[in-house]
């Protein structure tokens, strides 16, 4: 057979296409300050781009992650959604360093969102421990990167995280809300905040893993090693790392090949059980708790040391015995 299927044509393709009038080079958009666009056949590929930084999440993140995200979901031409990360790792989590450090000595970073609850100055102040704290403007503002990250899951599209490196802290808050995680085998993923000064707010834990597992981890803040997290059913592949990108593409590829509307429909029908279990209501009360964390005596002593020493020396003291963590995997059972 010399012609294909129609079942696969693209979906702009044809005289009965209702997208026959869509651009054909419709690449000319934003350009973004915390990653990169690109459409490459019927995928949309989203890469995190801060590799000094470790990809850390600043308040553009969720923003241009949600733009970028919908600008895929209606381009006719994308059938998938996929997020990378350049550099060393795929996500180190929240640019914290400035906010742990500066907070306790009224150190501000310009957000050009003045007097709003993403403004450094408010939270500032809202995070004096001789102040009242009001537990709504931490909410305020941890929501919108909940709902900023969210916009993988309820995507029309399927979107495939690939991660190599590292994948820790808030990092996980957006690569659990993909459809699919393809993980390199030596890749870290975790949330290490539990131990102190933080709750993975996007809740998404339990729902991908199950009740005991997940508290495994989350009462420990280990981490799993990308074969783990595979095993564990966290990831749906763990390649060796000079594999990862190649055993990515052939998923993506796969799924690509599908028609556009039958990927739409099985996303919508699977997203209807998950949702069901409560999704929504797990960020709720898990973005309220995260703010809770750095308000009591433990988070406050944490705040203070980091603006003593320094936030990466106040984390590898967070870290130290009876964690010691150290290589891809720190699961210790």
């Amino acid at each position: 057979m010399t012609d294909e299927a129609p079942w696969r044509r693209s979906a702009t393709e044809g005289d009965d296409s209702p997208y026959a009038r869509a651009k054909v080079s419709g690449d000319d958009g934003p350009t973004y300050a915390t990653l990169t666009y690109e459409v490459d056949g019927r995928v949309a590929r989203l890469t995190f781009n801060r590799p000094e930084q470790g990809n850390s999440i600043t308040p553009d993140t969720p923003i241009e992650l949600a733009h970028a995200v919908e600008r895929a979901d209606l381009d006719p031409r994308v059938h998938v959604i996929v997020l990378s990360g350049r550099g060393k790792g795929f996500c180190g989590g929240y640019d914290l360093a400035a906010s742990a450090e500066n907070l306790m000595d009224g150190g501000v970073i310009s957000s050009g969102s003045e007097g709003t609850v993403l403004d450094p100055v408010v939270q500032m102040t809202n995070h004096d421990p001789a102040g009242t704290w009001d537990p709504m403007i931490d909410f305020a503002m941890m929501s919108r990167f909940t709902r900023g990250f969210a916009s993988l899951l309820h995507a029309d599209k399927p979107t495939v995280a690939k991660i190599h490196g590292f994948c820790v802290a808030g990092g996980t808050d957006i690569a659990l809300h993909c459809d699919q995680i393809v993980i390199a085998a030596d890749a870290k993923i975790g949330y290490p905040p539990t131990r102190v000064w933080g709750v993975p707010s996007a809740g998404m834990w339990a729902h991908r893993l199950g009740d005991q597992k997940a508290k495994r981890l989350l009462l420990t803040g280990d981490c799993l090693s990308g074969t783990e997290a595979a095993e564990w059913g966290l990831a749906i592949e763990a390649p060796s790392p000079e594999d990862l990108d190649e055993r990515t593409e052939i998923l993506v590829q796969r799924i690509a090949a599908m028609p556009l509307n039958q990927l739409m429909m099985v996303k919508l029908a699977l997203n209807s059980a998950l949702l069901a279990q409560g999704v929504q209501n797990s960020q709720m009360i898990s973005t309220v708790f995260d703010g809770i964390s750095r308000h009591t005596r433990e988070g406050y002593a944490f705040q203070q040391r980091a603006a003593e020493v320094g936030f990466r020396d106040a984390v590898r003291e967070r870290d130290a015995a009876p964690y010691d963590d150290s290589g891809p995997s720190t699961n210790k059972g």
